[in-house]
Order: C-alpha cells, then sequence, then structure tokens
C-alpha cells in the first residue's frame, strides 16, 4: 500500500475531520479538566470481551498531561499486525508532527469480525474498550475520535462508525469501504479511499467467488456506471463524465467534476465552454452555502476572456 495514500488520509484528518464541525456532531457537556501523568507509547493490553487483546499506542512528545489531544484508531489489513500497519501508514510521523493520540489495533488472530459473525471476538466492542482504555491513560478529547484502516481494517471503520456513532466523529478507510446498514443514530462523515486497479477489493464490488465480506453494497446504483465516470475523468474526458454523473448521481458529484472540466478547458483556451461548467457548478455551490467556492468562481466568470 502507498505510504502517500495514508499521509493524504492522515493530512485530511487533521484539516477536516479536527474541526469543530465534527465535534458539534457529537453532543456532550463541558469537557471536564483532565489532569493524567504522561503516558509512554507502547504496545498496551486489556481484557475485552473476556479476551485477551492488545494495541500499540503512541503518544506524542509535546503531550502535556493536561490538554485532551484527538485521537485516531488505525487498522490493519486482513492477516497484518499492529507493528506493520502502524509502518505502512505513517500515522505516527503525522502525530508527532500535530499533536495527536494513535492507537493502532491489533485484530484477535489477524482477521477483523466484519461482517460479524457469531463466536468470533466482538471487534465493535473491542475498539470500544481501546478508547476507554485510551482516555484512562491520556487525556483524550473523545469528541475527536476518528478511525481509519486498509483493506480488511478499511471494512472494518464503517462498522465502527455504524455501531460506535456516539463515539466515532469520522472515518476514513482505505481500499475497503462496506455497508454494514441499517445503522441507526447520527450520520457520520466518511472519507474513503480507492484504486480502480484494486484486484483484492474491487472498486465496482461483487468480486468472484468472495463471501459477504467483499461484497459492496450500492443503494440502487449499478456501481459499474460509478467505475465508467470515474474512468472518463482519469482519461481527462471531464465533461462526458460530469454529464454522467448528472444523469445517475445527482449534484453533489456533478459539480466538483464540473469544477475540474472547467479548470481544463480554461488551460486549453476554450473560455467560452469553461464558463459554462462553471456556471452549473456554481447553482450547487451556492444551494449549499459553499461560500469559499462561489466567491472563486464568480472572480473567475467576471474575468474578461
Amino acid at each position: 500500500m502507498n505510504l502517500r495514500v495514508f499521509h493524504v488520509v492522515a493530512a485530511a484528518l487533521v484539516s477536516a475531520g479536527l474541526s469543530s464541525n465534527a465535534q458539534a456532531q457529537i453532543a456532550r457537556a463541558t469537557v471536564p479538566s483532565c489532569d493524567l501523568a504522561p503516558a509512554s507509547s507502547g504496545v498496551q493490553q486489556l481484557s475485552s470481551d473476556g479476551r485477551q487483546r492488545t494495541y500499540r499506542l503512541f503518544v506524542p512528545q509535546s503531550y502535556d498531561g493536561r490538554t485532551r489531544l484527538p485521537l485516531v484508531l488505525d487498522m490493519h489489513g486482513s492477516g497484518g499486525t499492529s507493528a506493520g500497519q502502524a509502518r505502512t501508514s505513517g500515522f505516527e510521523i503525522v502525530a508527532a508532527r500535530e499533536g495527536i493520540i494513535v492507537a493502532t489495533l491489533q485484530a484477535d488472530g489477524g482477521r477483523w469480525n466484519v461482517p460479524v459473525t457469531d463466536g468470533r471476538a466482538d471487534d465493535v466492542t473491542y475498539v470500544s474498550d481501546v478508547i476507554d482504555h485510551v482516555a484512562a491513560r491520556v487525556c483524550t478529547d473523545l469528541a475527536r475520535v476518528y478511525a481509519t484502516g486498509f483493506s480488511g481494517g478499511g471494512r472494518m471503520a464503517p462498522l465502527l462508525a455504524c455501531r460506535l456513532n456516539t463515539r466515532i466523529a469520522a472515518i476514513a478507510p482505505v481500499a475497503g469501504l462496506r455497508w454494514p446498514g441499517p445503522c441507526k443514530g447520527r450520520p457520520v462523515p466518511v472519507l474513503t479511499f480507492h484504486g480502480l486497479a484494486d484486484p483484492q477489493n474491487p472498486y465496482a464490488g461483487q468480486a468472484a467467488g468472495r463471501g459477504a465480506e467483499w461484497l459492496a453494497h450500492f443503494e440502487t446504483l449499478a456501481p459499474t456506471r460509478r467505475v465508467e465516470a470515474a474512468r472518463l475523468v482519469f482519461a481527462g474526458r471531464t465533461v462526458e463524465a460530469a454529464e454522467a454523473y448528472a444523469r445517475f448521481a445527482g449534484p453533489a458529484e456533478e459539480a466538483p467534476v464540473r469544477l475540474l472540466a472547467a479548470r481544463q478547458l480554461a488551460e486549453a483556451g476554450r473560455r467560452a465552454e469553461a464558463d459554462v461548467q462553471l456556471r452549473r457548478a456554481l447553482a450547487f455551490y451556492r444551494a449549499v452555502g459553499a461560500t469559499h467556492i462561489v466567491r472563486e468562481a464568480e472572480a473567475l466568470l467576471a474575468q474578461p476572456a
């Protein structure tokens, strides 16, 4: 797995997921003061659902024992380990710079219980117990707890968003998004990364010969349409892609592609066509109140051709 992808995930969680908007989605009382002695990084042990479990804890050197820090839960792929995931994701490098706690989790037997199967370890309970275990040792802002993971760990992240949505502020799975619903409670923000050429967890889902764990579920949209539209984007045929998204997806997916199309057309000297794409995108961004995008787009439209 390319380390750069995980650094993008980390940066996104730091710049967006750790914002007050995400915090506001979890109702909580006034955060009490915290006074815990500086904690050490390393492998931690705990009992969860009658099983002995472990996880890898990283505490930044800047931790002062009083300031509540955000927590990122990082989960390895199937057959992996917490130590291997820490090396692959590089989250601890980012956490040292940004002042974040990282708990890199360890699946029982190296494989997460997703979809949930009776008789196997209760990983949802384990994650909840890890959050408590960390908070008892490090001053943790429990309104800023985030989950990410790769492959099998990526499939675990949506399960946490579904089952622990009172504790998880947002998720950012890599190569493993799945729909574990039906879910109750608050909606959880999702940032997901997935390669079109992924042979193990196909972008379109429905991998031949795989069990329920590997199936991707979409509401009413045939997965191949998204793949086809995405390929148009990567081929530089952004206007065609925008029209495709307009037909089957809706303005939330159409508008960003139209902005990309406008930039490409402008760079090619096709200003009139670029302006058409900008105006069509603006309708959506005005409706959702994305004022910074609206201002920039209107400024571009106001420039002489």
